[in-house]
This record gives C-alpha cells, structure tokens and sequence, in this order.
C-alpha cells in the first residue's frame, strides 16, 4: 500500500518520487494507463525528454530546465520500476552501477593516477577503459555498443568516431570534401537514371559523409543541425511576421516575395 504521508511530503526528494511511481503502477489502485507501459511503450518518452532537456539548455531557459530534467528523470524512475517488479534491478541498483562505472573511469580523481595529463591524454584514457569495459561485455567488434537507436545522424557520427580510433579514416579534411563531390554526383546520376531505392541509397550516403565532416571538423552534426533548424524557424518567424504587417499570410505570398523578406530577417541579424 502507498504511503499516502510520504507521497504529501513537500520536500520528499527522490523517496517521494519514488513512492508515487510505485503508487502510479499499483495494480489494484494506480493509473491504468501507467499499469500498461512496458519498457518499449515508455521508451519513446523517454528520449523525447532528453530532447526536450537539450532544447531547454539551448534556449538558455534555465526555469524550464529544472522542469525537463525531472520530466526525464522520471523516466528513469519509471524504467526502474517496471525492472524491479520484473525482479531484474531497482534504482538504488541502477544509481550504484553508475557511481561504480565514475569512479572506475576517473582514476585520476578516485584512484592513484596523477591528474596532471592533458585533456587529451584523459580522453585516451578514458576510451581505453570503455573498450576493456566493451570487452567484458563480450562486444568485440569495433562497432559493437553504437546503441542502434541513436538517432541516424548521430548513430554516424558515433560509428565513424570509432572506426577511425582503428585507423579506418581519411587522413585530411579535403579527402572528405572530395568524397562529398563524389557522392554528389552520384546522388544526381541516380536522380537521372536510377530508381526511388537508388536515390534514397545515395541520399543516404551523402549524409553519412556529411556527418564525417562534421567529425573532421570537430563539430557535432546534430548539434550543428539543431542550431540550423532554429535558426530556420527564427528567420521564417520574421518572414511570417513581415508579411502580417502588410496583411499577408504566406500561403497569400510567392517565393520571390518570401525570399526577399529571408534576405530581410538575415540582415536584421548582423551586427551593427
């Protein structure tokens, strides 16, 4: 049974938090639709939060911040629970396993190495002891733990990052440009030529070489691609407002007026 005193508890931190997941998932007086869940119906949820906290971050809306976080850290507690009624593992289980997984990666903070290395140096480190914690996982190959449901533009950054710890890379950046050309082209022949299935395998190679010049460039495509989708929305926002003030709407507009009034909202972005 809930315990009713402890869930009315004002400042019950994660006890409290706990108690209520417990009291949502009861089978004989919870929420039906919190009984339903499975890992896999809650797992779509949970990386909606994670975006949600990372939109937060960029805004800078640190109010709205505390607010996603605990959104996602209810998943966890959500996750969590279902595994302790499956009698797999429980919070307390969960929360010892990363504090043991720290302290094995920072053995220059809790251990007896020296912390005077660069930041560099801590990096090798610290990828030398993923790969033996790979290893103990039995995951062999290079590629083996790239969580598979990463997003895609990610999921290439990551799995290109890893090959190329193994010397499977182009050794500049202008390699990777010209590669890009490359599948340029044929992106455009398959366009010409080729079938629906033809052009979405070029498309997709050119994407996967995008994101390895983002990595040649040290910037992280999906990050470089949520700037560009805000950016995006902020400019066609100003389009949308100028054309308001003439009494438009910009199913009322064409293209040339529309890229007229971008041209616009861009220059009212420079700096004086």
């Amino acid at each position: 049974m809930a315990d009713i005193s402890l869930i009315n508890t004002p400042h019950g931190g994660i006890p409290r938090l706990r108690e209520i997941m417990r009291a949502l998932r009861d089978p004989k007086s919870g929420c039906p639709w919190d009984i339903e869940q499975t890992f896999a119906s809650i797992a779509p949820y949970t990386i909606e939060e994670a975006y949600e906290v990372a939109d937060a971050i960029e805004r800078q809306d640190w109010h709205e911040l505390k607010g996603e976080l605990g959104d996602l850290l209810f998943q966890s507690v959500f996750h969590a629970q279902m595994a302790e009624e499956a009698g797999l593992f429980d919070l307390d289980q969960v929360a010892d396993t990363m504090s043991d997984k720290m302290v094995a990666r920072h053995p220059h903070v809790f251990g007896t190495e020296s912390r005077d290395k660069s930041a560099e140096q801590q990096t090798r480190d610290w990828e030398t002891i993923k790969a033996a914690e790979r290893a103990g996982k039995n995951e062999q190959g290079t590629l083996d733990g790239v969580a598979v449901g990463l997003p895609a533009l990610l999921r290439a950054y990551k799995l290109q990052k890893r090959a190329a710890r193994v010397g499977f890379d182009w050794p500049s950046t202008e390699q990777v440009l010209d590669k890009i050309l490359e599948e340029s082209r044929e992106l455009v022949e398959a366009r010409a030529e080729g079938s629906d299935a033809d052009i979405a395998e070029e498309y997709g190679d050119l994407l996967f070489v995008m994101a390895n010049l983002g990595r040649h460039l040290g910037v992280e495509p999906e990050s470089a691609l949520r700037a560009a989708n805000q950016k995006f929305t902020r400019r066609f926002g100003r389009v949308e407002a100028l054309l308001e003030a003439q009494g438009k709407r910009p199913e009322n507009s064409n293209l040339q007026e529309m890229d007229a009034l971008w041209d616009q909202a861009k220059r009212e972005e420079k700096p004086t």
